[in-house]
């Protein structure tokens, strides 16, 4: 198993931590590194639930886990949230929230998982390999209009037309089975790249975020968030590009000021969020422990009370 370095854990766990025998969701439990902080800063009271939709992750914390009575993981994408709470009563009841949005390091660091443009393996990407078409499948029957949108949009890619040419090329000549097969053929097809990045970088991210539905799955689970909390409850989200940030930073800015009647007729809508101070970013010393680090940006809001 690789190791996974956890993304601004202290500040994280701090920013939602409140009644040490409190409710508490880890959205994104990964291997566990801010469920473990956050438990060691709980009372024998508190409960923790730790939703993910990686097998592997919730056999490993569920094994890691496995002597704190407190701690409950569910195997469960994150937009699901307010079904695993309303399954145990507890929509509204919740004193804090965290997700850590992306991709884990042990994601990107097992080939079998199809992830990395570094390390050969299968062309998957699912973060449930149980669920939904891998990479490869999708690539096989993609047009390239629609190849070209997702490498625009998820990735920013300036040059998708032309890399979806390529790989549409390259597809009709065999099928694109393997990670290094597609890095290839990407590299290829790439006129220009910043130094010191793999050309790959933004198409792998973009067919990733296409395949996992993971702006859909933001844009699902951050009101299920402010319905899971209490009033007073806190939420802290950490994301890793800037189609991720901008998701939450709009949302925190219209939960607190929600827009009102464009006439004037109406009432103005009551503030739902209050923000928590500004966006937090990792510290240079973090960021020289821990490179994959650099791009996080972590937004803390609280539940106004009603």
């Amino acid at each position: 198993m690789s190791a996974h370095v956890t993304v601004l854990l202290n500040e994280t766990v701090q920013a939602v931590l409140g009644p040490v025998d409190g409710t508490y969701i880890d959205c994104t439990l990964g291997r566990g590194g801010h469920t473990a902080q956050l438990l060691a800063s709980l009372g024998p009271g508190a409960r923790v639930i730790g939703l993910d939709r990686d097998p592997e992750a919730i056999a490993h914390c569920t094994e890691r886990f496995s002597d704190d009575s407190r701690f409950e993981a569910v195997a469960s994408d994150f937009a699901g949230l307010t079904e695993v709470l309303a399954l145990r009563s507890l929509v509204g009841g919740v004193d804090g929230v965290m997700a850590d949005l992306g991709v884990s390091s042990p994601q990107l660091d097992q080939a079998e998982r199809g992830f990395s443009f570094q390390q050969d393996g299968p062309l998957d990407m699912r973060m449930n390999p149980e669920v939904g078409p891998t990479a490869a499948e999708w690539l096989a029957d993609v047009r390239h209009p629609d190849l070209a949108r997702v490498l625009r949009e998820f990735g920013d890619e300036k040059f998708a037309s032309k890399i979806a040419t390529a790989i549409l090329n390259a597809r009709a000549e065999a099928p694109i089975t393997t990670t290094l097969q597609l890095a290839d053929i990407i590299k290829t097809a790439h006129p220009k790249w910043e130094p010191g990045r793999h050309p790959a970088t933004q198409s792998f991210q973009a067919i990733r975020i296409h395949i996992n539905q993971e702006l859909a799955q933001i844009d699902q689970v951050l009101p299920q968030i402010v319905e899971a909390l209490k009033p007073g409850g806190l939420m802290a989200v950490i994301s890793f590009h800037s189609l991720e940030d901008r998701r939450i930073k709009r949302f925190i800015r219209d939960q607190a000021n929600p827009p009102g009647d464009p006439l004037g007729l109406l009432p103005q809508p009551a503030p739902v969020l209050k923000p928590t101070g500004k966006a937090i970013k990792p510290s240079a010393a973090e960021v020289k422990a821990n490179p994959r680090s650099r791009s996080s940006v972590l937004r803390v809001a609280c539940k106004v009370a009603a």
